[in-house]
């Protein structure tokens, strides 16, 4: 389903359920910012590299316990192994803190 030099756009967790396969995955890295509460944009530019008023929303750093998250650490827990240990362990530490929302 995946292929070489592609480029996925959208929700991480999404994009790897639907198109990357479990066994293709030796790591994942993410730079912050984390939960910084801002919406991030796009910003393009005109052909001679000035400026444009054009944008759009890139994504939305905003994490917050709800519904969604709570399915999504559930289906984390029910795969089992070391990451549904470590979620539990998460969960008891933090709660449901917002920190903990997989977004």
């Amino acid at each position: 389903m995946s292929e070489k030099n592609r480029l996925y756009y959208g929700d991480n967790l999404d994009v790897l359920r639907r198109y990357v396969k479990d066994e293709s995955v030796d790591l994942i890295y993410l730079d912050p910012p984390f939960n910084s509460r801002q919406d991030y944009n796009v910003l393009f530019a005109e052909k001679d590299g000035t400026r444009s008023s054009s944008q759009i929303m890139a994504f939305e750093d905003t994490w917050e316990w709800n519904l969604d998250a709570e399915k999504a650490y559930q289906e984390i827990v029910e795969g089992g192994g070391r990451v549904a240990d470590a979620m539990r362990a998460f969960r008891t530490f933090l709660g449901h803190s917002d920190m903990m929302a997989p977004h």
